[in-house]
């Protein structure tokens, strides 16, 4: 499943060259992610209940287009790779024309709340990889 999330590209998110900040695309990949994690009924609470915390532990991003102040931007994202214990999600940010403006590969690990280590991920979440 691809998870789509519209948003709008605030004044407070611009830097001094006119455009959208580097580390703001982070956190427009961040709320894209957390939509799917919604969508696909993996709250932190699903995850809670099983003792399970997800961590982010690698960010590749290509930045392919500017964005500026007032810009309606769709930040999608999707599954991609399943490991044992780590899975990637592939995300996405394009603007209103739907030109592609950023892309990423987002790796993160599943792991068990009370130890602090990694431990195999879940059927609920692996069901989403197939």
């Amino acid at each position: 499943m691809e998870s789509k999330l519209d948003i709008i590209v605030r004044s407070t998110e611009i830097d001094v060259n006119g455009h959208v900040n580097n580390a703001k695309y982070l956190e427009y990949l961040e709320w894209g992610r957390e939509e799917w994690y919604e969508q696909s009924q993996l709250s932190y609470e699903t995850f809670g209940a099983m003792g399970i915390q997800t961590v982010t532990v690698n960010i590749t991003i290509n930045y392919k287009k500017e964005c500026k102040q007032g810009d309606q931007l769709t930040v999608t994202c999707r599954p991609d790779k399943m490991g044992r214990s780590s899975y990637v999600l592939k995300q996405e940010i394009f603007n209103k024309q739907g030109e592609l403006c950023a892309d990423a590969l987002v790796t993160s690990v599943t792991m068990d709340s009370a130890t602090r280590k990694s431990r195999e991920a879940p059927e609920v979440l692996r069901k989403h990889f197939d």
